[in-house]
């Protein structure tokens, strides 16, 4: 090999090395950013609802009035107006849809009637197994006995499919249920604990 060849190769594997570390950076800092990026765009548009002039003062306000409100909704006292509330919305055609899917895609999560706790493995083919969440145990209603529903989430996104599927392809998973959200939502990079 002659000396120009030695230098050509010599550059090409610094230049390999360089941009190895630099997509090593990439996965440093990306996450640490968007995190950053996505955390300080909600700051400041709830910080556009109340604008005090002080930087981050408007979330502070807006996180301390939703809890006050979660907290008088949880009450005794308010119950019926709450749910006088919730009667007129859900009797509205159009808002009813809206208002219904919303309120019941929030109590899977974070209500009483909490819905993504039964992580699950369904079979889709030969030794391929969709993980998702069984939401609805019996669908007689749609007359469709000894079929489950189960939801399953998109990678990195906040969708998913939901699958009626048969009860003997539908196999548990062993931990819980916020493992395996993070698992799924994670595309399979999180590691379960």
């Amino acid at each position: 090999m002659s000396r120009k060849e030695q230098i050509k190769l010599s550059l090409r594997q610094r230049l390999a090395k360089l941009i190895n570390y630099f997509l090593k950076g990439l996965l440093v800092v990306l996450p640490f950013a968007i995190t950053y990026s996505i955390i300080k765009s909600i700051v400041i548009s709830l910080d556009t609802f109340v604008d005090v002039g002080v930087p981050a003062v408007g979330f502070l306000i807006v996180i301390v009035s939703v809890t006050i409100l979660g907290w008088i909704g949880s009450s005794i006292l308010t119950k019926p107006l709450f749910s006088l509330v919730d009667d007129i919305l859900s009797r509205i055609p159009f808002v009813k849809i809206i208002y219904t899917s919303v309120k019941d895609f929030m109590e899977a999560f974070v209500g009483d009637k909490k819905k993504f706790n039964n992580p699950v493995l369904v079979k889709m083919g030969d030794g391929l197994y969709k993980p998702g969440f069984i939401t609805q145990e019996d669908l007689t209603a749609l007359k469709l006995p000894g079929m489950v529903a189960v939801y399953c989430p998109h990678s990195y996104a906040f969708s998913g499919n939901l699958f009626l599927v048969e009860k003997d392809k539908v196999k548990p998973m062993e931990g819980n249920s916020t493992d395996a959200m993070k698992f799924i939502v994670s595309g399979g990079v999180t590691s379960i604990d």
